[in-house]
């Protein structure tokens, strides 16, 4: 087996909507640069995702330079997204039992998405996560580690022979004509190749070429991973499967929650090295 490297890097600049895989990523203390600064949020400020309006997939957004944002969806013209400037005010955004304040957009951003949404939403911007977000989920964050709008830690890492493993396991279940799935299922940061299948569930610390991680927690999976991220119909898969091979404890389990204990950039073709 060649040894493990970093396949792919990917960035979803918009909580919720397709991101972009680029050939390499800064890597910040909350995550990889860009990724995860943009949520949607309903009118009492709960954060809205796939697993509400799974159209949302559909929808694509696209980093500009100085942290703005080129958003696209079916039947309506792309729009182009400024930061906003936070002495105009926060607004609370709820999400993953946090309440974080976020900069809204501007009335043309949020318009453009109530449109496509059907409801209404407000486009909002994290600003600082290092003052906004740090990481509460006892005892596997620790102080001072920092979140953007990302569902829990900072990176989440998969691999592709667990994916491939999962596959198999789909193709010898009851509903095989959903496999196999694509690792977009799963929206993770990096995806790793040339290791065993499920090896990640023992790793403590990693490094990506030379920027080092924790591995904090397996990660639970929900129902965004069944929803086909090109068509955003819904099935069983994977989540079936992962209930009858992958349950550990209360969670469904494919991939891990990564903390970076260093800065730098990490790039598609990196040697990923385990440290313990």
């Amino acid at each position: 087996m060649p040894n493990p490297a970093l396949h792919s890097i990917h960035i979803h600049p918009v909580k919720a909507l397709r991101g972009q895989a680029p050939h390499e990523a800064v890597v910040e203390p909350w995550g990889l640069a860009g990724d995860r600064r943009w949520a949607l949020i309903d009118d009492t400020g709960r954060v809205v995702t796939q697993r509400e309006h799974p159209h949302l997939a559909l929808a694509a957004a696209e980093l500009l330079p100085g942290g703005g944002i080129r958003v696209s969806a079916p039947g309506l013209d792309p729009l182009s997204v400024a930061v906003p400037d936070p002495f105009g005010g926060t607004t609370t955004a709820k999400w993953a039992g946090d309440k974080i304040e976020t900069v809204p957009a501007d009335r043309e951003a949020s318009a453009w998405f109530c449109t496509y949404v059907g409801e209404g939403v407000t486009l909002v911007h994290l600003d600082d996560p290092a003052v906004r977000r740090p990481i509460h989920d006892p005892p596997f964050g620790r102080p001072g580690e920092t979140v953007s709008l990302a569902d829990g830690y900072p990176l989440l890492l998969t691999t592709v022979s667990s994916l491939d493993a999962l596959n198999s396991l789909i193709e010898q279940g009851d509903r095989p004509e959903e496999g196999p799935l694509p690792m977009n299922r799963f929206r993770p940061n990096v995806v790793v190749a040339g290791t065993e299948p499920w090896a990640e569930d023992d790793w403590q610390r990693i490094a990506i070429g030379e920027v080092v991680f924790r591995v904090a927690k397996l990660c639970g999976r929900c129902v965004v991973t069944t929803t086909d991220q090109a068509t955003a119909e819904r099935g069983k898969e994977p989540l079936r499967t992962l209930a009858r091979h992958r349950r550990v404890g209360e969670r469904l389990a494919f991939g891990q929650n990564l903390v970076p204990q260093s800065h730098g950039t990490v790039r598609v073709g990196d040697p990923v090295t385990i440290l313990g």
